[in-house]
């Protein structure tokens, strides 16, 4: 290094180069001596680093420890800031949350927070407290109906002279509309629990009118002519509902309910579907795993045409003791299983009743037609929900009890019936699929003392396409067989009874069979096309060979063909429109009973609206 060059570098630079002049030779005469053993070390610890953010991380001996940095763009960074405490506001209740968001409240408005539909807490109420509720309900229903069914020709007189056959024309329509109201006021806060209190009222007016081929179809006067036109006021709930303590910490809970309520005995309404007068304790258990019903009833007088309850007469002397207990997530989870016993003690084999349009409902205008009262016992299983992909409905009954004194058989007879439903369905995206099988157990011999016809105490089953079926919504009469229907309207059993809703069970009857299938196509959120396919036979056909006088009668009835189509422009409930046809096609065993060999339909056009 010469002189100018050491003038050149700075004080730290030369220091650099004198140690380097230093070290140079020493690594010269390393090079030079020959390579040696290296010594056994002790084993050490792998080397650990720490990392900007304090975490402990090893680097195994040799290898360099790599920090590999993202491309960062400091103009995207914000700086740092202290760190802010967060607020929060007590809510006392759920109302105000929709009030700061800024919801619109309109008293006709029933999409947004209304006062009136129990949103929020009612004004005039607030002298109670903070937490009464004022909840109105309207529902107007509107029918349209035309069928056509077998139809005997005026017994004392006919419309048309020359008109001497037993059928005649089978043609009818009928106009129904019900309006219903319902008020109900309630205490506490419902968000998380039941409510403290609830009184409620609902009233249903119904205006019908109706119109036959023939006379003494809607009124036994025959010189009433071929329309009927009716109006009813019905009582349909009056309860008063009373919160009687929380079990546990998730609002498992017992109320009792006292008053005209509504009450169903199974997922589908097979046996018992009513309004009626009782006494209720239900509650839940096991974060609501559990639930249960304990009820008497006792069943309320209907008016003839509208089937609405008629609050200006005296209650049966019809009970009914139930209960009902239901297990959610069994035997699978997504499937509930319902285990129900009810007492049935009909005692009005004393009284006459007539109804409005001047035909006998009870007794019923069959064998000997004398009045008769009965027990009976119905013990229940029932499962509704989905195992996997599979959904399945199912019920299955037992009918065990006595009847003091049937009028076909003159004598006492000991009740054994039963009746078994099953529904299996399976969703693929906008298709449901399914398949039905019922058959309800059928009288083999009417003077065995054994009254083996399955039948309930007043069903509304809502199944095999129960809205459009033309089997299910018709009532079809046994013409020549006595003043009773071969079945009811909204009804699936051939039970031979007056009517479902004024007359009393009959356990001889011929039994039921059908298998079908259908399917639900959901074509766009507001539009539901529905179809079922349903064959129907009879279990034993002596109850009917004995009725009408003739001798073996097919079991063949027929084969029921449905459509509908389900309309809802708002994608929820509050508008509803359907429309429906249904076709039964009758069988050798129908042909019999009612030398009718065209094709029996219905045509349905229905307008719900509801507030």
């Amino acid at each position: 290094m010469t002189r100018a060059h050491r003038h050149a570098l700075t004080p730290r630079r030369r220091a650099g180069a004198w140690l380097l002049l230093a070290v140079l030779p020493l690594a010269t005469m390393a090079q030079d001596q020959p390579a040696q053993e290296p010594a056994q070390e002790p084993a050490q610890e792998p080397a650990q680093d720490q990392d900007a953010e304090g975490v402990v991380r090893q680097r195994p001996q040799g290898r360099p420890l790599d920090y590999p940095l993202p491309d960062i763009d400091p103009a995207r960074v914000s700086p740092p800031q202290a760190a802010v405490r967060r607020e929060t506001l007590p809510v006392p209740d759920r109302w105000r949350i929709m009030e700061s968001l800024g919801a619109e409240r309109r008293w006709w408005d029933p999409y947004n927070p209304n006062v009136l539909k129990g949103d929020l807490p009612f004004e005039p109420f607030k002298r109670w407290g903070n937490d009464w509720f004022l909840v109105l309900t309207g529902v107007s229903d509107t029918l349209v109906e035309a069928r056509r069914l077998p139809t005997p020709v005026g017994a004392q007189s006919s419309e048309r002279p020359g008109s001497l056959d037993v059928f005649g024309q089978g043609r009818q329509s009928t106009f129904n509309q019900n309006l219903i109201v319902a008020a109900a006021v309630i205490k506490g806060n419902t968000t998380f629990k039941p409510p403290d209190y609830e009184f409620r009222v609902a009233l249903a007016i119904n205006y019908n009118r109706s119109q036959a081929q023939e006379v003494r179809v809607l009124r036994l006067d025959p010189g009433d002519g071929r329309v009927r036109i009716d109006q009813h006021v019905g009582l349909q709930e009056l309860f008063y509902d009373k919160h009687l303590r929380n079990v546990s910490d998730r609002y498992d809970f017992d109320s009792l309910r006292v008053g005209v309520q509504p009450f169903i005995s199974d997922f589908r309404g097979f046996v018992l579907q009513d309004n009626a007068f009782g006494v209720r304790v239900f509650g839940t258990r096991d974060n609501n795993r559990w639930q249960y019903n304990v009820a008497w009833l006792r069943r309320m007088e209907k008016d003839t045409n509208s089937g609405l309850n008629d609050a200006g007469v005296s209650l049966r002397r019809d009970d009914t003791l139930a209960f009902n207990l239901y297990r959610q997530d069994f035997p699978v989870l997504g499937h509930t299983t319902q285990l129900t016993v009810m007492h049935n003690d009909n005692r009005e084999g004393g009284r006459v009743l007539r109804n409005s349009n001047g035909f006998q409902e009870r007794p019923a205008i069959l064998g000997d037609a004398r009045g008769h009262d009965y027990r009976v016992t119905y013990l229940g299983l029932s499962g509704d929900g989905h195992f996997g992909r599979w959904n399945l409905s199912s019920s299955l009954y037992a009918a065990l009890g006595r009847d003091e004194r049937h009028p076909l058989a003159q004598r006492e007879n000991r009740i054994e019936a039963y009746f078994g439903a099953a529904e299996l369905s399976r969703d693929f995206d906008w298709l449901r699929v399914r398949a039905t099988a019922i058959a309800a157990s059928g009288d083999e011999n009417p003077f065995d003392g054994r009254a083996t016809g399955f039948d309930a105490i007043m069903e509304n089953p809502q199944i095999a396409g129960a809205d459009t079926s033309f089997w299910i919504r018709q009532a079809v009469p046994l013409v020549g067989g006595g003043g009773v229907a071969l079945s009811g309207r909204n009804g699936l059993l051939p039970s031979l009874r007056s009517s479902k809703e004024l007359g009393q069970s009959n356990f001889v009857n011929p039994g039921l069979t059908l298998f079908g299938m259908g399917a639900d196509v959901d074509v766009s959120p507001q539009v539901r096309v529905v179809g079922n396919l349903a064959k129907l036979d009879f279990v034993n056909t002596s109850s009917l060979s004995v009725l009408r006088g003739q001798g073996a009668i097919s079991r063949d009835i027929g084969v029921d063909l449905s459509a509908g189509v389900q309309y809802r422009p708002h994608m929820n409930q509050n508008l509803v429109f359907n429309a429906s046809a249904a076709a039964l096609f009758p069988g050798k065993g129908f042909r019999q009973l009612y030398a009718e060999r065209g094709t029996q339909y219905s045509l349905l056009l229905n307008l719900v609206l509801t507030y």
